[in-house]
Formats: structure tokens, sequence, C-alpha cells
């Protein structure tokens, strides 16, 4: 079993229609918590795919997209965040096979 992890992605692009691209990408396998920032809940596999995905569509001078681990998908992320302002509110994701 391929232990999952939870991941923040934030990402700075130039130009719109990568951003879209991006987002779409993001959207698909996460949830968008806020203005260029996704939640994700990846294994070893999906993080790679999710990665070089990324890496085809951001223009690698003037882009950016940041991947932060924050630990085993187990863990629950409400307990190590703390909002400002609106409380975090963490969704549930459910997987249909």
């Amino acid at each position: 079993m391929t232990t999952r992890r939870h991941y923040l992605i934030t990402y700075d692009i130039a130009d719109d229609k990568r951003r879209t691209r991006i987002f779409n990408a993001l959207q698909a396998r996460g949830d968008h918590a806020q203005f260029s920032v996704f939640f994700c809940e990846l294994n070893s596999r999906e993080k790679a795919e999710l990665v070089a995905e990324l890496i085809a569509l951001i223009n690698h001078v003037e882009d950016q997209i940041l991947l932060v681990d924050l630990g085993p998908a187990h863990n629950p992320l409400d307990g190590g965040i703390q909002a400002l302002g609106m409380p975090f509110q963490s969704t549930t994701r459910v997987l249909v096979i």
C-alpha cells in the first residue's frame, strides 16, 4: 500500500492560458483553497505524475509552483493550520473506483 500525503501547492503563473491549465490540472487532483492555492492528497505515483504534468505546462523562466509536504494523509489537516479571518474548512474527498 502506498502512503498518501497532504500537499499544499501554490503557484505564480505569468500567463493567463498557462494559469488556467495549471488550475485545471490541480483542480482535478485537489481542493481549491484560495487563489492559486490547493490542498492535494497524493501517493508517490500521483505526485510524480502531477509534477511531470506541471513541468510540461509551465514556463521555467516566468512561472513558479511550490509543493509543500504537510505530512501523512491519515493526520487531519485542520489540526496544523491556523486561519486568520474566515475559518479553514477541510473538505473530505471520496475516491470512487
